[in-house]
């Protein structure tokens, strides 16, 4: 039996605020990607503590903490370990700036990963029980417009900074005295969250719903959240696999201003400038088209929405990441890359409403948990190293482009052989949840 729903204004309210949280959290977590070389320089780093600061450092104790941190959040009370969580990894946010070493810094950063770990779990889950099936597709959306909103906004402070740093200048702030141009970027990235923090705990959680679509036994243990998805892998194999190819593709693009500035001789902070404007202009209103027309195709009797738009989504931003690397200048080249971004977007926003609507009630958290830590670990490891390899023993430095260009194709084109028959499993397990 489900629980009754929160009025409408205060689910969107919920909605709202999570999605804001998870903007501030997709911000502290990638400002440090253009920020490399003023704390390579400031810090006297080396390539190789740069790179575990890059990955190790946070992604290891991302998703590894992401999973128990669901068992948790299926017995208690989910704002409150968003609260603690948004907290943690803000305060250590602003710890980053205030590093001084190599070990100041990692320890920050490290935090900075468990805290974050507290929002995939709880958010979906959170939003689902606050919206009926049929209307789930834009409070989804919605959150899903945090990721392009927090990337822009990322790039547009880094392409600030960035110029800081070149023109030598510091900043005075009150207690904390003159900051170089990179820490005051933390500090005032990271602040506002304590704010958050405070709104997180004060929020009034939803109840939990379609709790008759859960085990006999009512309890959501992790075991029964594994047990939930090996009992049709094939379908959920299928289903991750489109979105694993979207984070592989997306994190690759951890390269993108080097190839920018080694094929076409952009700076970093042109390349930041005009991703950081693309990201603001573009991918929230794909999100919220996204969820828009999910809704539309639901209530007109398509029960596999989000599995069409995936399909879709992920066709689009393989393509056109293929080809972006190949073109003749990087005006053209950023042209695909808003067509990728519109894939991207969709499929991110897809993926997420398309698991909320086969997944009980009870075990959502886990189950999102599990979501979240297989497509953050494959698209972290898969990849920048894909890149990186090809880039090292097979092009070249000079020639990272070919190497960006191959990732969608490696990854993607063996994926086209298996969408029709996870787009009919997927139809027929949503129809078992919904009806």
């Amino acid at each position: 039996m489900s629980n009754p729903l929160p009025k409408p204004g205060y689910a969107w309210y919920t909605t709202i605020l999570l999605t804001v949280v998870y903007i501030f959290s997709y911000v502290d977590r990638t400002i440090l990607y253009l920020l490399v070389e003023p704390i390579k320089n400031d810090l006297q780093l080396s390539d190789t503590e740069i790179s575990i600061l890059l990955g190790p450092a946070f992604a290891v104790f991302y998703t590894t903490l992401t999973i128990p941190l669901g068992w948790v959040a299926d017995r208690w009370k989910r704002n409150w370990i968003v609260a603690i969580g948004v907290t943690l990894w803000s305060a250590a946010t602003v710890a980053c700036g205030m590093a001084r070493n190599f070990v100041q810094l990692i320890t920050a950063r490290i935090m900075v990963g468990v805290g974050e770990a507290s929002l995939s779990p709880c958010a979906l889950p959170m939003i689902a029980d606050s919206f009926p099936p049929e209307k789930r597709g834009k409070p989804v959306a919605v959150y899903s417009a945090a990721l392009s909103l927090g990337a822009g906004i990322a790039s547009l402070i880094g392409a600030v900074v960035i110029g800081w740093t070149n023109n030598g200048e510091t900043i005075s702030v009150p207690v904390l005295g003159a900051l170089s141009g990179w820490q005051f970027a933390f500090v005032i990235v990271g602040a506002p969250g304590l704010i958050l923090g405070v709104l997180m705990f004060l929020l009034r959680e939803p109840a939990r719903q379609e709790q008759s679509s859960t085990p006999a036994d009512g309890k959501a243990l992790f075991k029964t959240a594994v047990r939930f998805i090996v009992s049709d892998w094939r379908m959920f194999g299928g289903f991750l696999a489109i979105v694993c190819v979207m984070t592989t593709v997306a994190y690759s693009q951890s390269f993108f201003a080097a190839m920018f500035e080694r094929t076409w001789g952009w700076p970093a902070e042109q390349f930041a400038r005009y991703n950081g404007i693309m990201n603001l202009a573009m991918g929230p209103a794909t999100v919220l088209v996204t969820g828009w027309y999910i809704d539309r195709l639901f209530n007109q009797g398509f029960k596999d929405a989000p599995m069409r738009i995936l399909i879709g989504g992920v066709i689009l931003l393989t393509t056109t990441h293929a080809a972006a690397p190949m073109m003749p200048n990087g005006t053209l080249a950023f042209v695909l890359l808003g067509m990728n971004l519109i894939g991207m977007a969709s499929v991110t926003t897809a993926g997420a409403a398309g698991l909320m609507n086969i997944t009980p009630g009870e075990i959502r958290s886990q189950v999102t948990a599990l979501y979240f830590v297989i497509i953050s670990v494959t698209g972290l490891n898969l990849g920048p190293t894909t890149v990186g390899l090809l880039s090292d023993n097979v092009f070249g430095a000079e020639n990272i482009r070919y190497a960006v260009a191959l990732v969608p194709v490696i990854y993607g084109v063996p994926l086209l052989f298996t969408l029709r028959a996870t787009l009919r499993r997927y139809r027929r397990r949503v129809e078992q949840q919904v009806g």
